[in-house]
């Protein structure tokens, strides 16, 4: 992922219902593609590793 660029899935569909994602190093933001400006989660790149892994194991 590159760093401080905004981003969604590349599964997401045209239809706005998505969210996005970037890195900054220390942590990854995440947010609402259909609110920008509403705020973000943030968590450190290793919570958001196991969050990932666990989602790609389930599915």
């Amino acid at each position: 992922m590159e760093r401080n660029a905004w981003r969604t899935s590349s599964r997401s569909g045209n239809n706005g219902q998505c969210v996005e994602v970037r890195d900054r190093g220390a942590q990854v933001d995440v947010r609402d593609s259909k609110a920008p400006d509403a705020g973000t989660l943030s968590f450190e790149p290793a919570v958001w590793d196991a969050f990932i892994s666990g989602f790609k194991a389930s599915h």
